[in-house]
């Protein structure tokens, strides 16, 4: 289990990391981080984005994550994988990235997306050192900029997406260029909601689910805290 640390101001946790410094491999014997499903969904699953308990959600992911492999928890739907999940913008622009034909997965090819993320491993420090490392891995900038915590987004009703859960955050470039990296598997620029709505049909789910709230925030039911003999909060979380 990951050792218990405060919860960082943003409310989403400050998961410690396993002891050592080098970051697991991308193999079958990558370590990422882990939450019960019961625990994080419970007995009334939801779809979308919810951006209410964010401090109470950060408490239940340190306090109950844990590294497991990916190739154990790929397709157990008992375990979400944690993944930091960021839609950057430029004022009133999102910035949109569309998959080209040179990733090795055909499945995805030419869809599209506005979320930046990726699995959190033993070293990152926790979710918000996974985000951040996401940042300088994927994207070409030179600045970081302040990531602030939006909500939670899950959907359960394909495989991917039963097994993994994101945590949102969002930033704005302020006019800072921004680029993707890998330019032969993807491509990115800031466009209007407007050009983000034209390629609705193809963007991927989660992308899709998160346009959505940006354009429109549903309103989302509170959730109930767990029972006190759970060793978390009682009564409802805001």
């Amino acid at each position: 289990m990951i050792a218990s640390g405060r919860v960082a101001e943003d409310g989403l946790g400050a998961v410690r990391g396993a002891t050592g410094t080098a970051r697991a491999t991308r193999t079958d014997r990558e370590a990422v981080l882990v939450v019960p499903t019961r625990r994080v969904i419970g007995d009334d699953p939801w779809r979308g984005v919810r951006t209410d308990g964010l401090e109470w959600y950060g408490a239940l992911i340190e306090r109950e994550g844990t590294f497991r492999l990916r190739s154990e928890v790929e397709e157990d739907p008992a375990w979400k994988q944690v993944i930091p999940y960021l839609v950057l913008r430029d004022g009133a622009r999102l910035f949109l990235m569309q998959r080209t034909r040179g990733g090795a997965d055909a499945r995805l090819h030419d869809r599209y997306s506005i979320g930046v993320g990726g699995h959190i491993n033993p070293g990152d420090g926790g979710v918000r050192g996974g985000l951040e490392r996401e940042w300088r891995e994927e994207l070409d900038a030179d600045f970081e900029p302040e990531f602030r915590p939006l909500g939670l987004l899950n959907a359960d009703d394909d495989p991917v997406g039963a097994v993994h859960l994101g945590v949102v955050y969002e930033a704005d470039a302020a006019g800072r260029r921004v680029a993707v990296r890998e330019t032969d598997k993807l491509r990115g620029e800031f466009v209007s909601p407007d050009e983000v709505a034209r390629v609705r049909d193809r963007l991927e789910t989660w992308s899709a689910l998160l346009f959505d709230f940006l354009v429109a925030p549903p309103s989302m039911p509170r959730r109930e805290g767990p029972r006190s003999d759970q060793g978390g909060r009682t009564g409802q979380v805001r």
